[in-house]
């Protein structure tokens, strides 16, 4: 692996858990608020992030290439509204989307073909993580000031499990 993707993957590793910290915030900051079910759809999602961290991880190691990690920004630690906090979520996953397309893209110069395949997973992966946080932001949007609404999605996001990524099975 080339010195220029090994940097860039490494980048993206401490992004990842960067990601899983924010998403650990969010989850404290709604479990605070009485909203278990949001805090646990965070909560998850820290676990998630958290994953993805680690596959870039084993695949760096698989490659012979040397994980360096560095110390994670400091993230925002309140939200005033579930939309808030899910416009937040969707910028993020945007933003990590990017980033991904840019390791691919650096690959593709590269002509490190092994890297290109490991990013399909995180291609596909990214398209997942936006739809869910924008149908969740939907959702908020469409509940607006109820208050049952946001009880019943509350409740919703409560019944969401955790799955270890199937890239790290």
């Amino acid at each position: 692996m080339n010195k220029k993707i090994e940097d860039a993957i490494n980048a993206q590793i401490n992004a990842e858990l960067w990601s899983a910290y924010l998403y650990l915030s969010m989850g404290t900051n709604f479990r605070a608020k009485g909203l278990d079910g949001i805090a646990n759809w965070f909560e998850v999602q820290f676990k998630e992030e958290q994953d993805h961290a680690m596959i870039f991880y084993k695949y760096m190691q698989s490659r012979g290439a040397r994980v360096v990690l560095k110390p994670i920004a400091k993230v925002q630690t309140d939200w005033k509204s579930p939309v808030e906090a899910f416009e937040d979520t969707l910028a993020h996953e945007k933003k990590v989307t990017e980033m991904i397309h840019k390791i691919n893209e650096l690959a593709i110069k590269e002509k490190d073909y092994a890297t290109q395949n490991r990013m399909v997973w995180f291609i596909d992966e990214q398209v997942e993580e936006e739809e869910e946080a924008g149908k969740n932001l939907e959702a908020l949007k469409a509940i607006g000031d109820n208050a049952l609404g946001l009880f019943m999605f509350d409740k919703e996001l409560g019944a969401r499990q955790y799955h270890q990524a199937s890239a790290l099975k």
